[in-house]
């Protein structure tokens, strides 16, 4: 059997074992949901071309070619129903044994997108060296399915936890997306919208996906804000997923906090961090994070005094006495919530 339950093919014959895939594989693989494929070949008899009765349906390389060209048009805004006409006369006319690149080749010039192979994809967004899942998202996201989405998002988070989902897969999709946005004339605005719904939506629940952290009683909380004026929040919300994934107490301020806000906070909570993120160099507040320095509470003698973490890429290049300015989601983790106070189970 393979990883997803299906039947291996037959080694008879003269296709080599793996020359065929399973309707879920392809999914995947294309970053669509099994209902998506399966609704394509009633409607537009998009589906194998050899089917064997009582089996999974397997899809020939061949079949992979014509639906990832059926992908390649809608992304580029194709009617379904005229993408997958052209998808199929072009698989119709392509010689027998050819690999699924040439017929993507074709659909990226019909759809007129470019790119370098390696560096676009059949997505047609701007990617480097990144995982296969991000392709696959990065056109389901191009779609607007939001089914599919939510279902890859939440398929990584529970194999790979909060931080790899991050740094392997929404961040890199998400600044492919945004690329394309900033190069299109304001093209892509919806794109990136849903997605960033989408990635919230997971980093909300991945308490709910990975089972909540066994938090260390008696532990004082960290606290998490937007400088005033930052509307950017879904760093923090990574953040905020990570540590209750290690158990740590946690509280999210969000989007544009006020700093008498964020003092009254700090002197309600009493945090043992404070992580304040800024995107932008004009709201990274200097004068903000020296008073945050300067701060403690508790009786005279025993007052405390919360570690300031300035994070976001604002607080590049700024010198802040006391504060810590981690590279990235891995290192912050690190720093707030280290392997060696999470409570063994």
């Amino acid at each position: 059997m393979d990883s997803d339950g299906s039947p291996k093919p037959s080694l008879r014959g003269s296709e080599p074992p793996d020359a065929s895939i399973t309707s879920g594989a392809l999914a995947r693989r294309l970053g669509i949901s099994p209902t998506t494929l399966r609704s394509w070949d009633q409607r537009y008899s998009l589906g194998p071309a050899r089917r064997q009765r009582g089996h999974h349906r397997r899809w020939s390389p061949q079949d992979v070619a014509m639906v990832e060209d059926m992908c390649s048009l809608t992304a580029s805004g194709v009617s379904p129903a005229e993408a997958a006409r052209s998808a199929k006369e072009r698989a119709h006319a392509a010689p027998q044994g050819q690999g699924t690149r040439p017929v993507l080749a074709r659909s990226a010039t019909a759809a007129g997108t470019s790119g370098t192979a390696g560096s676009r994809g059949s997505s047609g967004l701007p990617f480097g060296a990144v995982r296969a899942e991000c392709r696959g998202l990065a056109r389901a996201a191009l779609r607007l399915e939001s089914v599919a989405i939510q279902e890859q998002l939440n398929a990584f988070v529970q194999e790979h936890g909060v931080v790899a989902a991050w740094e392997e897969l929404m961040m890199p999709t998400l600044h492919a997306v945004g690329r394309k946005w900033e190069s299109s004339g304001d093209r892509y605005v919806e794109v990136e919208h849903l997605l960033s719904w989408h990635v919230s939506t997971a980093l909300r629940n991945a308490q709910l996906l990975l089972g909540p952290g066994e938090t260390r009683k008696g532990s004082s909380p960290v606290l998490l804000a937007c400088v005033p004026g930052e509307q950017h929040t879904l760093p923090l919300e990574a953040v905020h997923a990570a540590l209750l994934q290690r158990g740590r107490p946690v509280r999210m301020l969000g989007a544009a906090v006020p700093a008498e806000a964020l003092i009254a906070a700090v002197l309600r909570t009493g945090p043992a961090a404070v992580v304040l993120w800024s995107q932008t160099r004009s709201l990274a507040s200097t004068p903000l994070a020296l008073h945050l320095l300067g701060m403690g509470w508790g009786v005279t003698g025993a007052r405390q005094q919360a570690a300031l973490v300035l994070a976001g890429p604002g607080w590049r290049g700024a010198r802040i006495e006391g504060a810590v300015q981690p590279q990235g989601l891995r290192e912050a983790i690190a720093l707030l919530a280290p392997e060696s106070s999470v409570p063994s189970e």
